[in-house]
């Protein structure tokens, strides 16, 4: 009898997993591009929203702030 129940169980825990249905996105939505995001007072000093060349500037000069390399040589 107990060993019948243990069965029922486990196969009920076996075909449970097997129904999960795909997770999928109802609507999908794009993002817009980063150069025409926020148009606030939190932005870096000399970038202009919507242009990009001035965000691709920021986006170089923040990368080289965070390069190793060219901060090491910039202390000796």
């Amino acid at each position: 009898m107990i060993t019948r129940i243990v069965f029922v169980v486990a196969l009920a825990a076996a075909l449970a997993a097997c129904g999960e249905k795909p997770q999928t996105a109802a609507t999908k939505k794009s993002d817009g591009k980063p150069w025409e995001g926020a148009q606030n007072s939190f932005v870096a000093q000399g970038w202009k929203a919507g242009d990009q060349g001035s965000w691709d500037s920021q986006m170089r000069t923040r990368a080289q702030g965070q390069n190793e390399y060219s901060r090491a040589a910039a202390q000796q």
